[in-house]
């Protein structure tokens, strides 16, 4: 048995109502939420220079360098550590997350010890953006209309980072977030009939800038 047993359709909470289709399924990999969520690489940074800071100290009171690295071998150790636990929570995330669009709506199944899953209409999406990554890996923020109510703490790390007065729901770290973004793009124009209007993409961009997909309207 698993937490998601009970999934009648895997990633949603129950069978989809007639006439509603799934369109795409994916989850995020988990070396992008480690990275960005977890932020192991500067965790890994911060041990080094402490570890280079503690052998200089060392040094300085006339200890050889030998003696000086040995004694900062246990930093190195509990950097490790360090990195360790915060891949395995991000790999535990990735693991026990799943993204779904549908015809009529967006929904994020996640969490590690207790499965919750957050529903979005496309009624109540304002508007989605495209960020690429340098890695392959892409974030699909997407920004609700005024007075739907989503919690930052509660969809950690799946909200668009620094957020907190207006919380995005984001698909973060999934691989083929162009393709994603022109499905979400075109499901949302024809639910809307139109009413959410085309964007035009910018003539260029940095590989890591938040930018609107063609067919998606742009975040604030």
């Amino acid at each position: 048995m698993n937490e998601h047993e009970f999934e009648p359709v895997p990633g949603l909470p129950e069978h989809l109502p007639e006439g509603e289709r799934l369109l795409w399924q994916g989850a995020p990999r988990w070396q992008s939420i480690a990275v960005r969520a977890f932020h192991v690489r500067k965790v890994v940074v911060y041990f080094a220079l402490l570890m280079a800071w503690d052998a200089t100290s060392s040094m300085a009171t006339g200890m050889s360098l030998l003696r000086a690295v040995g004694g900062v071998a246990w930093v190195g150790v509990l950097g490790l550590l360090a990195v360790g636990v915060l891949s395995l929570l991000a790999w535990q995330s990735a693991r026990s997350t799943l993204y779904t669009i549908t015809s009529r709506r967006i929904v994020m199944r996640f969490g590690i010890a207790l499965p919750m899953s957050l529903n979005l209409p496309f009624s109540v999406v304002d508007s989605a953006s495209l960020r690429v990554h340098a890695d392959g890996t892409s974030d699909i923020p997407v920004a609700v209309v005024k007075g739907a109510r989503v919690g930052y703490l509660v969809n950690w790390p799946h909200v668009r980072p620094w957020h907190l007065a207006r919380p995005q729901p984001m698909l973060c770290g999934i691989a083929d977030g162009e393709r994603v973004a022109g499905l979400l793009s075109s499901s949302l124009s024809a639910a809307l009939g139109g009413e959410r209007k085309p964007v035009p993409a910018p003539a260029a961009a940095a590989a890591t800038a938040p930018r609107p997909h063609p067919e998606i309207t742009a975040a604030a």
